[in-house]
């Protein structure tokens, strides 16, 4: 890792978060994207704030796998919310893709009103289908092998145990910012090699890139995309500079080594650095804080853990399926076809709700109720499946296996206190503040 910070340019360290400057639009321009005539339309962001999504998509699943939306602020498309229904989809990358070239990976589409040459478009491996999605993902693959975890578990549970030996007891602070941040934002510097002092440039850079509700407000796309074009220009230098000297483990070492990768123009450049940044740091980050927050909600599931710590690798994946720390990933239709009984046509965009998956009462019992011994936790579709099932789901639960484990170890658990904010988007699905206190059990 280097401990020697770059010369940032500077000209954003100023700029607003991407949340202070969404809730400033938001306050200023009340009408934003409130035209949501079809009452199956959960790309509006209220009701992930409000946390009100879970009977919407309960009663979309009583009535069928696909729901049509033909008005929506994210033009007609197709909820897709059965675990059944998703994993089929996933299964057929050729038929539905993931291309940025049809529309990517979220429920955005381009901008009709920008020409072709002034796009911002981001290139990145998840959003390419095979053969570049593969030679790409194969480049990174590498650094998240059982060997790598391994490797690194003992760097994450030193910095886990410091964390949390320097919070406050019976003191009220906020998680998010205290914990579920910074244990991320470490681990990202790491995997980059990214300098240390500069390490919460990437939850900023993090939050530009990964919030669909901020890229629906045209008046911020010069300053999101400025912002990210500075993203690429510091981590162009830290290129530069590995490509000149010594080469490790870390992420753009691998990019520079590959010959499917180091040749990638800026804003591929930009959108696999935007990729990696946001899988690391929002999924994470936000089941990190759903896990206290799951715990808070049921108690008796706290008591459990507290008096079983063989329960704790089973709680980990029983927490990332309750949180499901992105809502939603999005296909498009590459030919006319049948799913489930509905006519779909070519070109058509499927919007799959990992968050409706993951409460299907087909699959999971009482899929509402957190069950750290619930047999079948593994089966959640928080990672996704197929061919774009995270690279990095390994380290998640690496990081949050290792979290339960020297929480339990100092007999601590956190009582949430104060204020509880959750995020306003449709895609990453977590929470902005969570304040709370330690106690010891």
């Amino acid at each position: 890792m280097t401990d020697q910070a770059h010369a940032y340019p500077g000209e954003y360290r100023s700029a607003p978060t991407a949340y202070a400057a969404l809730s400033e639009y938001l306050e200023n321009h009340p009408d934003h994207q409130l035209h949501h005539p079809h009452p199956f339309d959960v790309s509006r962001s209220d009701i992930y704030l409000e946390d009100r999504w879970q009977p919407i998509f309960a009663e979309m699943r009583a009535m069928g796998p696909l729901h049509y939306v033909d008005e929506s602020p994210f033009r007609p498309h197709w909820n897709v919310v059965s675990h059944k229904a998703i994993a089929h989809v996933e299964a057929l990358p050729d038929l539905f893709s993931s291309s940025w070239e049809y529309g990517g990976i979220t429920i955005l589409d381009r901008a009709e009103d920008v020409a072709p040459e002034e796009a911002f478009e981001l290139p990145m491996f998840i959003a390419m289908d095979r053969p570049e999605h593969t030679a790409q993902r194969r480049t990174v693959s590498p650094a998240f092998t059982p060997t790598e975890m391994k490797r690194l578990e003992e760097s994450i549970r030193r910095r886990t145990g410091a964390l949390l030996d320097s919070l406050p007891i019976s003191e009220q602070f906020d998680w998010v910012e205290k914990v579920s941040i910074e244990l991320t934002t470490q681990m990202l510097a790491i995997l980059f090699g990214f300098p240390w002092q500069d390490r919460h440039l990437l939850t900023y850079w993090s939050d530009w890139a990964g919030d669909t509700e901020l890229a629906t407000v045209r008046e911020l796309d010069k300053l999101r995309q400025d912002i990210l074009r500075e993203m690429g220009s510091y981590f162009g230098q830290l290129w530069s500079d590995r490509a000149k000297g010594e080469q490790g483990k870390d992420l753009i070492s691998m990019m520079i080594r590959s010959d499917s990768m180091n040749h990638m123009s800026p804003q591929e450049f930009i959108g696999n650095l935007v990729l990696l940044i946001v899988g690391g740091n929002d999924t994470t980050r936000n089941t990190m804080s759903g896990i206290v927050h799951a715990f808070h909600e049921f108690p008796e599931q706290r008591i459990a853990f507290e008096n079983d710590s063989s329960l704790i690798p089973n709680a980990v994946q029983e927490c990332i399926r309750y949180q499901t720390p992105l809502a939603h990933m999005r296909r498009t239709a590459t030919e006319d076809t049948e799913l489930f009984g509905k006519k779909i046509a070519k070109g058509d965009k499927l919007v799959l709700w990992y968050l409706s998956a993951n409460r299907d009462e087909e699959v999971f019992e009482n899929p509402d109720q957190l069950d750290i011994r619930r047999e079948n936790a593994r089966r959640h579709l928080a990672f996704g499946y197929g061919i774009h099932r995270c690279v990095g789901a390994r380290l998640a639960e690496l990081q949050l296996r290792v979290l339960l484990e020297e929480m339990h170890k100092r007999r601590l658990h956190a009582n949430v206190t104060g204020k509880v904010e959750r995020t306003r988007a449709n895609f990453v699905h977590g929470f902005r503040k969570l304040e709370v206190e330690l106690k010891r059990f």
